[in-house]
């Protein structure tokens, strides 16, 4: 299937369906959560279909290069030959291979002697395992996999859901700030009740939410024909719709107006999440849960992006205990996701409670490698030795990962108990593992169904390393 709303109708018509793109984006979430498999031509190890993939334990084959979608026709042609829609096919996500036809599968079981191997290694590890989850079903699928809380919760990933996706759209198409805070006081009850989730199925262990993250042209449709229905769903002029996606354009969102400055920019963004956090947290206490909230900031490189964005967080809070007459811990750190970041690290430790260290951006940041294009030249560059390994795949320890143990000294010169994690895709890779326990981290957070190689991973870390 070639798009995303016609493989939501295939799936509730029973049928199996691998989901076929150039690349994804985040409009095609609906259509990736009932897909079997994914398949898409552009992107790698951490490109947006990759790293969806991963979080809801589908099957994906990304950057499939030698795979050409014709869209119109509705065929995908790999060489010669030509598949079209309702052929068979089946992915191998470990491998990258795609074969015609129906290969049989059966589900893993963390039972039986890789159970007793996963308690082995839980007995000899440092390092803690933790899950990058966005929904109560991703956090009961990590706790049953032994994650020791999530690392990482994507928010943003919320939005896509039912008819959150419209209230986003009335809060970017709003002209001033009364508009977007109407707009986001439909979000507040859906993001509370998120959070309850989380906070449930993670009773007695530490939850990490990260604020909003992404650019907000990804809420918007970039075609013509879904310009069309978003204008008649919001009951607007088609060039209304234009005008605020080409206002939205950017040449690189991933380096603009994202992450921090987006609250910075629009603050009222952050208090609705701050709130529906904190709310989310009191409401599960008195249903007697033990919870643990972690606030995130994304994508600092200043302190006083931090600062700002604290300041917002802290008041809101209080706020909120006043309403209710009860209070909660939290913690308030950030990502360290650019470089800047890292070298002025101990001055944001000095106001962080935590840092999770994001090496999808730290890498691309680093190295000048779009993490969505690389893959066009890196299969060429590691076959020709100019990397020893796929800087997304394993990091990349003589270049970034010197900025992250440079980070970890700076951080943890300011304050001495800082907590340290990472929640880059880097987190379910062994060789990077191994190096993350070097470096002194706290915990790695990773995908549910990478935790057990995690686990597995930093036991042979801490013997490697006789700790």
């Amino acid at each position: 299937m070639f798009f995303a709303d016609e493989a939501e109708d295939w799936a509730r018509k029973g049928k199996e369906v691998i989901l076929v793109r150039q690349e994804t984006s985040p409009e095609d979430l609906r259509g990736m959560s009932v897909a079997k498999g994914i398949l898409t031509a552009r992107g790698g190890m951490t490109s947006h279909a990759a790293v969806v993939a991963r979080g809801m334990g589908k099957c994906c084959v990304s950057g499939a290069g030698a795979v050409r979608v014709d869209y119109r026709a509705r065929t995908m042609t790999i060489g010669s030959e030509v598949y079209n829609e309702g052929d068979w096919l089946s992915l191998d996500g470990s491998t990258g291979e795609v074969y015609l036809g129906q290969v049989p599968t059966k589900e893993a079981e963390l039972t039986g002697d890789f159970g007793a191997l996963m308690e082995l290694a839980d007995r000899h590890r440092r390092l803690g395992v933790r899950a990058n989850a966005d929904t109560p079903d991703d956090a009961k699928v990590a706790r049953a996999f032994g994650a020791k809380g999530i690392g990482l919760c994507r928010t943003e990933h919320m939005f896509f859901e039912g008819d959150r996706i419209r209230a986003v759209r009335e809060m970017i198409l709003a002209e001033d700030e009364a508009g977007r805070r109407k707009a986001l006081a439909k979000l507040l009850p859906m993001q509370r009740g998120d959070f309850e989730g989380l906070f449930r199925e993670m009773s007695g262990l530490p939850v990490t939410i990260r604020l909003l993250d992404p650019p907000l042209h990804e809420f918007v449709p970039h075609d013509e024909a879904n310009q069309k229905i978003m204008a008649h769903e919001m009951n607007v002029p088609l060039g209304v719709i234009k005008m605020r996606v080409d206002d939205l354009h950017e040449f690189n969102p991933m380096m603009g107006h994202r992450g921090c400055r987006l609250g910075i920019t629009y603050p009222e963004i952050t208090e609705m999440q701050t709130r529906a956090i904190i709310e989310a947290a009191l409401n599960m206490k008195a249903q007697g849960f033990d919870v643990r909230a972690e606030i995130m900031v994304p994508l600092v490189g200043t302190v006083r992006e931090f600062n700002a964005q604290a300041k917002v967080i802290r008041a809101t809070a209080a706020t909120v205990f006043a309403e209710r007459g009860a209070e909660i811990e939290y913690l308030l750190g950030t990502m360290i996701e650019t470089p800047r970041a890292a070298l002025i690290a101990d001055s944001i430790g000095a106001q962080a409670q935590f840092f999770s260290f994001g090496t999808n951006d730290l890498t691309q940041m680093t190295m000048g490698f779009s993490r969505d294009d690389a893959g066009k030249f890196l299969p060429s560059y590691l076959k020709d030795g100019m990397y020893e390994r796929d800087p997304f795949q394993s990091i990349d320890q003589k270049g970034v990962g010197l900025l992250v143990q440079m980070a970890v000294e700076k951080g943890r010169s300011a304050r001495p108990g800082i907590k340290l994690g990472i929640c880059g895709e880097h987190g379910g890779d062994p060789a990077s593992i191994a190096f993350f326990h070097r470096a002194g981290l706290d915990y790695v957070s990773c995908s549910p169904f990478r935790v057990p190689i995690a686990r597995l991973a930093a036991a042979q870390a801490a013997i490697d390393g006789g700790q």
